[in-house]
């Protein structure tokens, strides 16, 4: 499969690149500038950043000025080979460079075209500019926030630009097995309101999900201000007994065996109601052992137990190395570099590096010469400031 990936930052880049993981030939338009990624954060040489490093990766970069007239019809002869295209752009956007569905379709019947912006294409909201912060707020996940804290606050992480990457990649492949089975194409629309809406509502929407609602919204268990790792002798451990079977073993290992008939802890529901409370006991006596020794007790009795990750030393964790979560890598022009390739353990088709992230424009030259493009037609291209190469 060919995918055009017209999108920046990172929603886009991160759902292409691990559709390039997963064997597609992405071939990434950029603007003479470049994706603005290419200019934030860490990096050895300009234009390649970590995030570079990381979202390019299996993609090959040709810089265009798609709005040119050779611009656009080095476009056009690129959706003819194209069975996928992405873009971020807005919906007028998409309209000025000629991205709409029925251009595309009119160049190749059967193209998908995937398009994700921040609301829905059919909404009044269609051309408002929205970045992760904004969608947090406008999908409702600063309010679970403040249920639990008291005030609204942001993800520590670009969630809503992860989530709606994933929804990115589950829709184009879900547009392909319809393509496979019936010859035809379609256009694909992710709003990221919309994901992360939908994402946000799958345990909080609770009893209003009934009509009239049988309970209130949200999710208790999640909703409490207690839950958090605990803090041991030494450190941090989470304890997360959970079926009847774990919290009758806790509660008798630990000495708190006169919770073992108390009502509110007596089934799932109960403790999820109150597990505030349940969080505030367990708290005063986890400093009493190490976190080690917690770590010791729980998997000894089948107790789900973990020891929170410090991901400012993930390179040293022996899990996240020996079993290749995270891999070293040595590119040929940035030196040796950390990547997680796409997270799917598939014994038929494995996710594979198969080129490291290009610098801008690496392969227009390339891409240029595949689509028929002569020799002298490209350096007037690059001449005129149409394209970049390297």
């Amino acid at each position: 499969m060919t995918v055009l990936d017209l999108t920046t930052v990172v929603m886009g880049p991160f759902a292409t690149s691990m559709l390039g993981d997963l064997g597609a030939e992405v071939i990434k338009i950029e603007t003479l500038d470049g994706d603005i990624s290419r200019r934030m954060g860490p990096q050895r040489n300009p234009g390649m950043t970590a995030l570079t490093l990381g979202l390019q990766r299996n993609k090959r970069s040709i810089a265009v000025d798609l709005k040119t007239p050779e611009g656009k019809q080095i476009l056009v002869r690129l959706v003819r080979g194209a069975d996928v295209v992405v873009s971020n752009l807005r919906p007028q956007s998409r309209e000025e460079l000629g991205l709409t569905y029925p251009d595309l379709r009119a160049i190749r019947p059967d193209v998908i075209l995937c398009t994700a912006q921040a609301y829905a294409e059919a909404s009044p909201q269609r051309n408002e500019p929205a970045y992760d912060d904004m969608v947090q707020a406008a999908s409702g996940l600063t309010g679970l926030v403040e249920a639990v804290d008291g005030a609204p606050r942001y993800a520590p992480y670009v969630i809503a630009d992860k989530v709606s990457g994933l929804y990115i990649v589950i829709a184009v492949l879900g547009a392909l097995v319809h393509r496979f089975a019936t010859g035809s194409g379609q256009h694909v629309e992710i709003p990221m309101v919309d994901a992360m809406i939908h994402f946000n509502l799958v345990e909080h929407l609770s009893g209003q999900t009934f009509a009239p609602p049988v309970g209130d919204f949200g999710w208790k268990r999640v909703l409490v201000p207690e839950r958090a790792p605990y803090r041991t002798s030494d450190g941090f451990v989470c304890i997360l007994p959970y079926t009847d079977a774990n919290w009758r073993s806790f509660f008798t290992l630990t000495g708190l065996t006169d919770l073992l008939t108390d009502h509110r802890f007596t089934d799932i529901d109960k403790r999820h109601q109150n597990m505030g409370y349940l969080h505030s006991v367990i708290s005063r006596i986890t400093p009493q052992r190490s976190t080690q020794e917690w770590l010791d007790l729980c998997r000894d009795n089948n107790i789900p137990a973990a020891r929170p990750l410090d991901l400012a030393h993930v390179t040293e964790d022996p899990y996240v190395m020996d079993h290749g979560v995270l891999r070293r890598h040595s590119h040929p022009t940035e030196g040796d570099y950390f990547s997680a390739l796409t997270p799917l353990r598939m014994s038929g088709s494995p996710v594979s590096l198969r080129r490291h992230a290009p610098m801008l424009g690496a392969d227009t030259a390339e891409v240029l010469t595949e689509l028929g493009y002569t020799t002298e037609e490209i350096t007037g291209l690059a001449d005129n400031a149409v394209v970049v190469m390297k």
